[in-house]
Parts: C-alpha cells; sequence; structure tokens
C-alpha cells in the first residue's frame, strides 16, 4: 500500500522544478551562446517551443501511454486517464502524489524535445521543427519512455537506466543526429559562438538543474538521492578537467567551450548510473565521457561528413552510450541493488548493450523516416539559402537580439 511522504514530495516538487529549469532556460542560453548571432533568438525559440508542444502532449495523452498498465506488448501502455481526468490530488505514486510524478516526467519529456534542435539550428523551417516535434514525441520518446521506465520490454528484461541514458540522451543524440542527416551541412559549418558568456551560464545551470534531474529520479528523499547527487558532481568535473587536459594537449591551451562540453558530457554519462553506481565508479564513467564525445566530435564527425551543428550526437549520444553501457560495468549492489560486471554479473552488460542498441535503431529509423516524409510533404524542411545567410532572425521571426541603435 502506498503511504504518503512529505518529505519525498517536498524533494520531487524542487526536482522538478530543476529539471524544468534545464530546458528554460539552460539548454536556451547553452545552445543560444553557441549558435550565430544572426540565428541566437531562433535557436532559443527551438527550445521554447519544443518544450512547450511536448507539456502539452504529455498531459493530453502523453503520460497515459508511456506508463499506462498493464503495457501492450512490452511496447506501449494502456491509456486512461486522458487529460488527467480521474487523477486526484490524493492519489500516489510510490510515496509521492501521481500528478508531481506527472509532472517530474513531463519536464524530462520536455526537455529531451528541446535537445534535439541543437543538431538543427540555423537551417530548420520553424514551421517544419514544429510538426516534427509533437509526431516525434508520439512515435519515439512515449514507446521509449515506456520501454525502459513504464514497465515496457527493456524494463522487464532488467535495463538499468536511473535518470534517462537511454530515454533522454541517447534517444536526443541519435535523433538529432537524423534529422541533421536529412537537412544537410550548413553553409558556414564553423562552430564560433557568438557569445560564449551565455553557453557558460546556460551549462552552469545546466550542471544545477541536473542535481534535480539524477537527484530525485529515485522519487524519494533519501541516502540514494544523496549518492545520485554526489556521484553526478563528481563525475561532472572530472569530465571537466580531463576535457580540459585533451584541449591542452590537442589544441595547445585549454578552452572554456571545452570545459563546459566536458563538464556535459560527465553528467550525460553520470544519468544512467547516478543511482547505481558509487564514487570510484563514477570517477571512471566521468573521466572516460570527454574521451568519447571528444573522439566523436574532433574525428567521426569529420570522418563521416554529418554536419551535428551543436553536437548533441557527439555529446549526449555518445556519452549516453558510454553512461549506459558503464552502468551494466560499474553497477553496485550496496548502492541500489543492481550488480554489474565487477560485482559478478556480466550479463547486466548484455542487457545494458541491448538496451542501448534498441534505442539507437528505433530513434534513428523513425526520425529519419518522419524527417523525410516531412521533407517530402513540406517540399523541403529547410529554409531557403537566403534566409540561411542572412539569418533566422530577421527571416522567420523579424527580430533581433541585439538592437545598438
Amino acid at each position: 500500500m502506498d503511504i504518503f511522504s512529505a518529505g519525498d514530495t517536498a524533494w520531487v516538487l524542487v526536482c522538478s522544478l530543476l529539471v524544468l529549469l534545464m530546458s528554460i532556460p539552460a539548454v536556451a542560453f547553452f545552445y543560444g551562446g553557441l549558435s550565430k548571432r544572426k540565428n541566437v533568438l531562433n535557436t532559443m525559440f527551438l527550445t521554447f517551443i519544443a518544450f512547450s508542444i511536448v507539456s502539452v502532449i504529455w498531459v493530453i495523452f502523453g503520460y497515459q501511454f508511456a506508463f499506462g498498465t498493464p503495457s501492450l506488448g512490452g511496447f506501449i501502455g494502456s491509456p486512461s486517464n486522458f487529460f488527467l481526468s480521474g487523477i486526484g490530488l490524493d492519489d500516489l505514486s510510490g510515496t509521492i502524489p501521481t500528478l508531481l510524478f506527472v509532472m517530474f516526467q513531463l519536464a524530462f519529456a520536455g526537455l529531451t524535445a528541446a535537445l534535439i534542435s541543437g543538431g538543427v539550428v540555423g537551417r530548420m523551417k520553424t514551421k517544419a521543427w514544429v510538426i516534427f516535434i509533437p509526431i516525434w514525441a508520439c512515435l519515439v520518446y512515449i514507446p521509449i519512455a515506456h520501454w525502459v521506465w513504464g514497465g515496457g520490454w527493456l524494463m522487464n528484461m532488467g535495463a538499468l537506466d536511473f535518470a534517462g541514458g537511454t530515454v533522454v540522451h541517447i534517444n536526443s543524440g541519435v535523433s538529432a543526429l537524423a534529422i541533421a542527416l536529412v537537412l544537410g551541412k550548413r553553409k558556414d559549418i564553423s562552430l564560433l559562438p557568438h557569445n560564449l558568456g551565455y553557453a557558460v551560464l546556460g551549462a552552469a545551470l545546466l550542471w544545477f538543474g541536473w542535481m534535480g534531474f539524477n537527484g530525485g529520479s529515485g522519487l524519494g528523499a533519501n541516502g540514494l538521492a544523496a549518492n545520485a547527487i554526489i556521484v553526478s558532481n563528481v563525475a561532472a568535473a572530472a569530465a571537466l578537467i580531463v576535457w580540459t587536459i585533451l584541449d591542452t594537449i590537442v589544441v595547445g591551451k585549454p578552452t572554456v567551450l571545452g570545459a563546459i562540453s566536458g563538464g556535459i558530457a560527465g553528467l550525460v554519462a553520470i544519468t544512467p548510473a547516478a543511482g547505481f553506481v558509487d564514487v570510484p565508479g563514477a570517477l571512471v564513467i566521468g573521466a572516460v565521457a570527454p574521451l568519447v564525445s571528444y573522439f566523436a566530435i574532433y574525428y567521426l564527425k569529420a570522418k563521416l561528413g554529418y554536419d551535428d551543428a551543436l553536437d548533441v550526437f557527439g555529446i549526449h549520444g555518445m556519452s549516453g552510450i558510454w553512461g549506459a553501457i558503464a552502468t551494466g560495468i560499474f553497477a553496485a549492489p550496496y548502492i541500489n541493488e543492481a550488480a554489474g560486471l565487477l560485482y559478478g554479473n556480466p550479463y547486466q552488460v548484455v542487457i545494458q548493450v541491448i538496451s542501448v542498441v534498441a534505442t539507437i535503431i528505433y530513434a534513428f529509423v523513425i526520425s529519419y523516416v518522419l524527417a523525410k516524409v516531412l521533407d517530402k510533404a513540406m517540399g523541403g524542411i529547410r529554409v531557403e539559402d537566403e534566409d540561411e545567410v542572412v539569418g533566422l532572425d530577421a527571416k522567420l521571426h523579424e527580430e533581433s537580439a541585439y538592437n545598438f541603435n
């Protein structure tokens, strides 16, 4: 029988707001600062509109399909309580109100959609983005959330994903790669952040918000939440240091862009493991994440020729893959019962690999096909050449982020 806990409820209320902060304003500032000045408002708009669209979908039917029971073949939930009707103020999910659990999960869904925008900045029609996001949420995010967290086939297989390594980061990274491939390369593919201060502010807010993202995923105010926060911060710090060292070796000097990229990579990697690993495991996970993402951004991207503008796949996708697999290696039974390879359960790595591969294939194929269909149906989802050159702020919104008159 579920028993209400005021402490757990208060904690998850705070964490829900922290996760919301990760989208608005954190991702908006992070991506906006990294974009070109002529596209900063459009870049921020993509985050705001994606989060808003998914917020509406989630309460109407998204939550119901993702977490409805019983599971329909392990693929999708049995929906009920559309528009949240029938869910009372006193209804509980564990020790917290069901309405609070809905909100906590809404913030995750909205964030995942917002993250995809980093792969398409500077060249996608606003109308196309506004159509892509709701369909993507229905066909990609909701099913994968059910597979992993809502009683679906990966959850029943024993896949470990404490706070969204597969559901959020691999999903968004692979989806961003798919739509970027359909869009094609920008005319100017250089990454010259127009306002690195915005990006630093966004990264700092992400780091702060991530403590609620990971710390709240156990849905309780307890030692597991404390552990999740400690290992998340340690992994991020280790990753920032390692990326700074890499920059110093490779380019001859540390860079602020590299430092914040490293911190985000570490946070991504520890996300699926935060509720299962101890500090030594977190240090290794965080330290390896920059190596994986650095390779993807500075070698794999150039080798394969895709234009993932703000490296959503390179950071979220690749570090998410590493983190999900590493969870199967470092999961410690004295943290949260689950045991990984180092604690005598090599099969957990196999399960993690299956969950990673399934997420990659499903998210990529559906996102790519969806983008292709929209491209054909709309006569192109990419802006006109002139619009791209002049800038989307002026051409699509008739606004400017900086008025110096």
